[in-house]
């Protein structure tokens, strides 16, 4: 109804987000490339317009990670990353980031690691660091990333690690998100002689 393409992408991608929490990723995969096409149509001649498309794009690279799309999930990040590269990555009036290389590149971690490519989700975040986020969120967000990549490379400490640096950007992203506190949990399990998941313990202990 807004007529606006970049809205509607936006709206796709939150209901692709909600899709694929569902365990829908196929039809979550369909909507963002829906709405990616969509928006593609209009030229992308505004910046609103390329940040949504790069934006939408990532969650669509995303979603065909987790359904085993390997082909398409490669293709649409390697589109993303041409398409924020036109944004200088300044925030857009009433959104709080900007779309930027290093967003893809933190994109590119989770689709990696989702096809079960952990070496090439760790070379994917080289050059990357916190002060490149402005959220406490998506700085949370890379820590939790690296932690389940070097998780799946059998490499607890590191994980373990990740995981305390993810709580400190945000502790909602240790805590709150299941899947992610059954990685400290299984860290502080297994190993207990490693000083980051007997914190990890202490901190999932604490907050039941």
């Amino acid at each position: 109804m807004s007529g606006s393409a970049a809205s509607v992408a936006y709206a796709a991608r939150s209901l692709a987000v909600v899709l694929r929490h569902q365990g829908r990723q196929q039809m979550a995969e369909r909507v963002t490339q829906h709405a990616a096409d969509q928006l593609e149509k209009t030229g992308l001649t505004t910046r609103m317009q390329a940040a949504a498309y790069s934006q939408v794009l990532c969650t669509c690279a995303y979603s065909a990670a987790q359904a085993g799309d390997r082909d398409h999930a490669v293709e649409m990040l390697a589109e993303a990353k041409r398409a924020a590269a036109r944004n200088p990555g300044q925030p857009l009036a009433g959104y709080a980031i900007g779309i930027t290389p290093a967003h893809v590149s933190l994109y590119e971690i989770g689709v990696h690691w989702s096809l079960g490519d952990a070496g090439a989700a760790l070379h994917a975040a080289h050059g990357l660091h916190p002060g490149q986020f402005r959220t406490a969120e998506r700085r949370g967000r890379l820590h939790t990333d690296l932690a389940r990549a070097w998780w799946q490379w059998g490499k607890p400490e590191q994980a373990a690690q990740s995981l305390l640096d993810a709580y400190r950007e945000s502790a909602a992203e240790v805590i709150s998100r299941p899947s992610i506190r059954a990685i400290a949990a299984e860290l502080a399990a297994r190993h207990p002689g490693i000083p980051a998941a007997r914190q990890l313990a202490v901190i999932i202990g604490t907050h039941r």
